[in-house]
């Protein structure tokens, strides 16, 4: 018998984003189902995030956090979501982050303590050493799996939003108004869909950076809430702006993982192999504190120029031993495994995918076009980042549009409650017409094919003729994935698997559109 998930909000994903408006819902007592396709609430780019968090610095102002921040953005950000992080996110650090979850922040002096990042005009940025995600992520875990109002389902992968106006049987539901009543979920450990029926959807599934093949996001950073908004009819904005670090490490045959920005905060420098810094030719008031955008760019050219691989980070001349043990204890552990030591040997780096700025359009409470539906985190596109994101911004984004959705849910659902009986009885059951078992080696060849495309045509430098020709590459490609996925069993990576070509062809459709190189779009 089909099992039925019936809550008054669902929430998919569990990074700071989900895990904030989850947490604020419950408090408000409102039933919370929070679904992640993951084995741990943990398995997050939150969880990964080595930097810090915006916060409000000595000599600081609202007015100087948005001249950074429209500076970053090529002045591509949305000024009125920009005053809402500026006036609101300090004081959500301070109650949610500091006061409710006990976050330890590094303090000097028994007072915080603020780090410089790039483009930041002061020091504002929190960290808990070089893990403050970590650290985040761990409180907030705890916090929701004690919360008797909030109903956690791991291993539970969204497969499509249910609209009444796509799945409804009833004919004249198709005519109504566009809305969102829940999803239809994939049961990792059973193999079976159920359907989970809501008042409200909270779309919080993180970033794309999986369809590159080089990146520092998670495995399950492969667009899934986007694909799925975008299959159901959602305005999506911005999708060409994908930031690229500048400082992934690099060595054949590793796993890639993010080298902070908080190192070349902390003094550390870009430089060749013999030492020699080169920032300073492309950005010489800012050097290798320039906008995220610039200094990939930068080292980009510089290995295209040199004919090499990658480029080094120099700690080991600018930070002292005593500053990198202390501070950037993870980064140096990370390196020591690979065989580089940081205090004594330069850090090989390449620029790898690592956030979209652009995503689901939402307003400054969340919602997007879509009625019932709601969009925090990476997935969604609030305009705070523009075409390029100000560094440190991401983690208080989350944290303040997870607050303001949870708000603007509780007053609807108090407002306007829903009975769920007459939506299960036009909404079908899951169909499954697949037979065949998924092909392991063609899911992995197809995933292969997408990030490649992606990283060579769709990447930190992009011409007419390669956006073309991955967009003909990417087309023929999503349609025998879609005949794959319409003729086999369900899997979580087959669905991954059609996410990834949809949002790569999002992602290139938007990139031919834009005729002028902005931000992380750069046209060569």
């Amino acid at each position: 018998m089909e099992t039925i998930i019936e809550t008054d909000v669902l929430v998919i994903g569990s990074g700071i984003a989900g895990g904030v408006c989850a947490l604020q819902l419950a408090d408000s007592g409102l039933n919370v189902c929070l679904v992640t396709r993951a084995k741990e609430l943990f398995d997050t780019n939150t969880n990964l995030a080595q930097g810090g968090i915006v916060y409000r610095g000595l000599g600081d102002s609202p007015e100087l956090f948005i001249q950074d921040a429209m500076r970053a953005s090529s002045n591509q950000a949305s000024i009125k979501a920009l005053s809402i992080l500026a006036e609101e996110g300090p004081a959500l650090v301070r109650s949610i982050l500091i006061d409710r979850l006990q976050i330890a922040f590094d303090q000097t002096n028994h007072e915080l303590s603020f780090a410089n990042e790039a483009s930041h005009s002061v020091p504002r940025v929190l960290h808990a050493k070089d893990a403050t995600g970590r650290e985040i992520t761990g409180a907030l875990v705890k916090a929701l799996k004690a919360h008797p109002k909030i109903r956690i389902e791991t291993e539970h992968t969204a497969i499509d939003l249910l609209t009444p106006s796509h799945h409804s049987q009833n004919a004249q539901l198709k005519y109504g108004n566009h809305m969102c009543v829940g999803v239809y979920l994939f049961n990792q450990k059973t193999n079976k869909v159920v359907r989970c029926f809501s008042k409200k959807t909270v779309l919080a599934t993180g970033g794309v950076g999986q369809v590159y093949l080089r990146s520092t996001n998670p495995v399950g950073a492969r667009g899934d809430g986007l694909a799925m908004a975008y299959r159901a009819g959602a305005r999506i904005m911005n999708m060409e702006y994908i930031q690229f670090h500048p400082t992934t490490f690099f060595k054949k045959g590793a796993n890639p993982f993010l080298i902070s920005e908080a190192l070349r905060g902390a003094g550390a420098r870009l430089v060749h192999e013999d030492g020699t810094p080169f920032m300073e030719k492309y950005d010489a008031q800012w050097k290798d504190l320039a906008p995220r955008d610039v200094v990939s760019r930068s080292i980009y050219q510089e290995m295209l120029t040199s004919s090499v691989t990658h480029v080094y980070l120099d700690a080991k001349s600018y930070v002292s031993k005593t500053d990198l043990e202390e501070k950037f204890p993870n980064i140096l552990e990370a390196c020591f495994k690979e065989g580089v030591d940081p205090r004594y040997d330069l850090i090989p780096v390449v620029p790898g995918a690592h956030y979209a700025c652009g995503g689901v359009w939402v307003n400054g409470w969340g919602q997007s076009s879509i009625q019932n539906l709601y969009a925090v985190g990476e997935v969604s596109c609030t305009g705070v980042h523009g075409a390029n994101r100000l560094a440190s911004t991401s983690l208080l984004e989350g944290l303040v549009w997870g607050k303001r959705a949870a708000q603007q849910i509780q007053k609807e659902v108090n407002h306007q409650p829903q009975k769920f009986q007459p939506i299960i009885s036009e909404i079908p059951a899951w169909q499954d017409f697949g037979h065949e078992s998924p092909d392991p080696v063609l899911i992995k060849q197809d995933q292969d094919l997408i990030q490649s495309t992606m990283w060579n045509y769709v990447g930190l430098i992009r011409t007419p003729q390669r956006l073309k020709r991955a967009f003909r590459d990417l087309r023929n490609l999503e349609y025998d994935i879609e005949t794959f996925y319409n003729e086999t069993q369900l899997s979580d990576e087959l669905i991954g698997l059609r996410n990834m070509v949809k949002v790569s062809v999002i992602i290139t459709t938007a990139a031919l559109k834009n005729k002028q190189s902005v931000g992380c779009h750069t046209l060569g």
